[in-house]
């Protein structure tokens, strides 16, 4: 027995450390996708061919898993199925992604992640809206859940609207000591950085914001509005492959109207090549595979509390690969974000655990409850001998 609780023991640690490593290497798969799609937007690719490019790559990636580990829990395609799914990849995908690339095009990786941060508490906000989510200000967790939203939308409204001084830019120019290969390094992420001929001057840091809370509301919806689709539809691989699919089909009707010539279309180096790879591979591929099995051995709550990691990340990644600046208004909102975003996560946890106390408290009520009570017959007879002519609908009640 206790060769077997230690082997348990011993398997419950195991599993807790690959679920933290699964998490981190989650955020800086998602991190470097900030850094890698900042870079192709710099080498001139054009933002729908990247997207169309990117769930391309994913649907094909997608496709075969959701075909052969899910033939049992896939119910018959049908008309309503397919609308549901036009609707969800309208905004999930296509209103998504396109306000991300807009808004990281006008601004920086880093500030990017960090308005990101600001989704669990959008879709909270949403859900209550919607009646999914239930919310008592007079109890401890709804008041930390209500004030960790009003946290999260202040830090966005920071990094929105006050840009701020600079308080931190990277050196383009090598200290001493550094080797050649370093040196050539630094200059092709300088050369990466203005490739597109002094656009750094026609950026609207503003307008990229707000396209960046587009993103964020698109995506909240985007989980608010899946709820009911999974219950009806519960093969979650195949609902994310049609998503898949009706996107690619949403870019390419728009890149048909926008994108009209035909050398946007194709790859002019390696590097572009990579990026989209990169993107299609592991920020909507591998990563959905990651995420899900965390969920799943997790918690939603445990996933959701790495989210904060990838601002850090990001921002570390956008100073040595781009050259990013800090400024003193996205580090600002950041905090907030990030404490607001704590204070959700506890208010969610601290009501599952108020709820799961009151359950078992029900629960040992109606067990005392039952012990105490006589058994039905007896008190079917204690009933007949003290009140004989009480009718048997009536003792049956008692």
């Amino acid at each position: 027995m206790a060769e077997t609780a230690a082997a348990r023991r011993i398997c419950g640690v195991s599993e807790k450390v690959q679920l933290h490593a699964a998490m981190l290497a989650l955020q800086f798969g998602y991190a470097g996708f900030h850094v890698v799609s900042r870079a192709a937007l710099n080498m001139g690719i054009s933002k729908l061919v990247f997207a169309v490019y990117r769930n391309i790559i994913a649907l094909l990636l997608l496709v075969p898993f959701a075909y052969f580990l899910e033939k049992k829990d896939r119910p018959p395609i049908s008309l309503s199925f397919l609308v549901q799914f036009f609707l969800l990849s309208l905004c999930g995908i296509t209103a998504n992604q396109g306000f991300y690339l807009l808004g990281l095009d006008n601004t920086s990786p880093t500030f990017a992640s960090a308005i990101q941060n600001s989704v669990p508490a959008i879709t909270f906000l949403m859900a209550v809206a919607l009646r999914i989510e239930k919310l008592r200000l007079d109890r401890r967790d709804g008041m930390a859940k209500v004030i960790g939203t009003l946290a999260c939308v202040a830090g966005a409204t920071v990094i929105t609207l006050y840009k701020g001084p600079t308080i931190f830019s990277p050196s383009t120019h090598p200290p001493p000591g550094l080797s050649a290969a370093a040196t050539s390094a630094m200059s092709f992420s300088s050369a990466a950085t203005n490739l597109m001929g002094e656009t750094k001057a026609d950026k609207n840091w503003t307008l990229g914001c707000v396209y960046l809370m587009g993103h964020c509301l698109s995506w909240s919806g985007w989980l608010v509005l899946q709820a009911p689709v999974l219950k009806k539809y519960p093969a979650r691989l195949s609902v994310t492959s049609y998503t898949c699919f009706f996107g690619v089909i949403q870019f390419i009707v728009i890149a048909a109207f926008v994108e009209r010539s035909a050398r946007a279309w194709v790859f002019h180096s390696g590097t572009e090549v990579f990026t989209i790879l990169y993107a299609g591979c592991v920020a909507s591929g591998i990563a959905f595979a990651i995420q899900i099995w965390c969920i799943d051995r997790g918690g939603p709550v445990f996933v959701a509390v790495y989210q904060p990691v990838q601002t850090f990340v990001v921002a570390i990644m956008a100073s040595i690969a781009l050259g990013e600046e800090f400024y003193l208004g996205g580090i600002i909102g950041a905090v907030f974000i990030i404490i607001g975003l704590y204070l959700v996560l506890w208010g969610k946890s601290e009501e599952k655990s108020i709820v799961a106390k009151e359950a078992n408290h029900l629960l040992s009520a109606a067990e005392e409850h039952d012990v105490i009570r006589p058994s039905a017959p007896a008190a079917y007879k204690a009933a007949s001998l003290n009140q004989p002519l009480l009718p048997s609908s009536t003792s049956e009640n008692v």
